[in-house]
């Protein structure tokens, strides 16, 4: 018997409809789980596009690197800490210095396209004694290769990438949104 391809096709779509039919719970489960192995990733990414919408990290991708500079010294000030911002030129590795009541941090700001290596992991570190740091920090836009990882730990260097960035961006917008709600609702009282 000689059967053409479009028999064939019917052939086994029939056979296909015969299985599937016999077990409908079966059949239903498997389309659930089909469904959430597809759906999970979208959400997932529709989530993750709203986190950096929110965050407006995209436009802190095009800023300057002084520009970026500035951004965290506003940032880290409404985080709570004293901030100064070094000169452009002799900062001896160090572009902003954070204190506490009771602690003096270094940070080097690196607005990068790229991953951050072990050059600014050594500048900051060298520079820890120059300014009497307690603790030093590399802050980034981008993310940090595996070397500049390593040569942080082994140095005690902090290293505060994209998503610890987006992270008190968005701390700090919803914080701002509490108070600014808070403040409304005592206004009306």
């Amino acid at each position: 018997m000689d059967v053409g391809f479009l028999e064939g096709f019917k052939i086994g779509f029939g056979l296909l409809w015969a299985i599937l039919m016999s077990e409908p719970l079966i059949t239903l489960g498997g389309f659930f789980i089909l469904g959430l192995a597809i759906a999970i990733p979208i959400v997932m990414d529709i989530r993750r596009e709203q986190k950096l919408k929110e965050s407006g990290i995209r436009e802190i991708d095009q800023m300057s690197g002084r520009g970026f500079e500035e951004y965290l010294r506003v940032l880290l000030k409404k985080l709570g800490f004293r901030v100064k911002v070094t000169p452009s030129s002799g900062d001896y590795g160090a572009d902003l210095v954070l204190t506490t009541n009771d602690q003096r941090i270094i940070v080097q700001a690196k607005r990068y396209k790229k991953n951050v290596g072990i050059k600014a992991v050594q500048e900051i570190a060298s520079a820890k004694n120059h300014y009497s740091a307690d603790e030093c920090w590399v802050i980034t836009n981008s993310f940090f290769t595996e070397p500049a990882k390593r040569l942080a730990s082994s140095n005690h260097v902090r290293l505060v990438d994209r998503e610890e960035l987006i992270d008190w961006i968005l701390t700090l917008k919803k914080k701002t949104a509490e108070v600014s709600r808070v403040n409304k609702e005592t206004k009306n009282f």
